[in-house]
């Protein structure tokens, strides 16, 4: 229960779904945490339900597009616990899965300036802070298993987790000697409020029965299977290991037929 005594974790996105189950597993191996997010009230109420867990927990509104917004939050999470140790760079969106034909441009200038330049953008200034500090650190972005697969519709989101694939890769050679460890999770179907939002009220159960039949293990992922690989890689037991992108996904990427 102490795998992170003492740690402080920065994690953006970290208000809902994954980012919020990640936190509260990392408050319960016993690290100091800053959630953050672009939405204030769903903050506040992420942090009072951490804080039943522990009260070293705060929420800090900020946007992962804007390098001011990101930077502040760096310096802030350092003032209120001294260090950063670990950064879960979680933050992202959907956008709209249309045929190419529909997408605007505005479409992918919002998937890629949260997908991609918000991840860009966080390690930027952890990796900055871990090298002040000069004691390595931790990343652990969320890409998907989109950038590996793909669907009709998903060119814009499958692009931009594939780029952050490849972020972490370079990252890794560049900064891995330093003490500094990069690596991705891919997550696949996973019950959270960004997956429910793909569908209306009345399609959602029906869709969750028949992509559940899509993966080997024959059901979807829960927040706190993903949350638990965030944490091995955020801990000494993946020592060895950066520059990988890891799929948490019931083999969902797998390729082959499926009967």
């Amino acid at each position: 229960m102490n795998t992170l005594k003492n740690k402080t974790a920065l994690i953006t996105g970290g208000t809902t779904g994954i980012g919020l189950a990640t936190a509260a597993l990392f408050l319960r191996e016993g690290a100091r945490i800053v959630i953050s997010g672009r939405r204030e009230t769903e903050g506040q109420k992420a942090q009072a339900m951490l804080r039943e867990i522990s009260p070293d927990v705060y929420f800090i509104a900020a946007d992962v597009s804007q390098a001011q917004d990101v930077g502040q939050l760096v310096s802030q999470t350092v003032s209120l616990f001294g260090s950063l140790d670990i950064a879960f760079n979680n933050a992202g969106i959907e956008g709209r899965f249309v045929p190419i034909g529909e997408a605007a441009e505005a479409d992918y200038d919002q998937v890629m300036d949260i997908n991609l330049k918000g991840v860009w953008l966080s390690c930027k200034y952890e990796i900055a802070q871990f090298k002040k500090q000069g004691i390595g650190g931790v990343i652990v972005n969320t890409s998907s298993w989109l950038a590996r697969g793909a669907f009709a519709g998903s060119a814009i989101y499958s692009a931009s987790k594939a780029a952050v694939d490849g972020l972490a890769r370079a990252l890794a050679v560049e900064c891995t000697p330093q003490g500094i460890r990069i690596n991705n999770i891919q997550p696949g179907y996973i019950e959270t409020p960004m997956f429910d939002r793909f569908f209306t009220p009345e399609t959602l159960t029906d869709a969750k029965a028949a992509l559940s039949r899509h993966a080997p293990i024959g059901r979807l992922g829960s927040p706190d299977e993903v949350a638990a690989a965030v944490l091995w890689l955020a801990s000494p037991a993946s020592s060895f290991i950066s520059g990988e992108s890891i799929l948490v996904d019931g083999g969902l990427a797998i390729g082959g037929q499926r009967l």
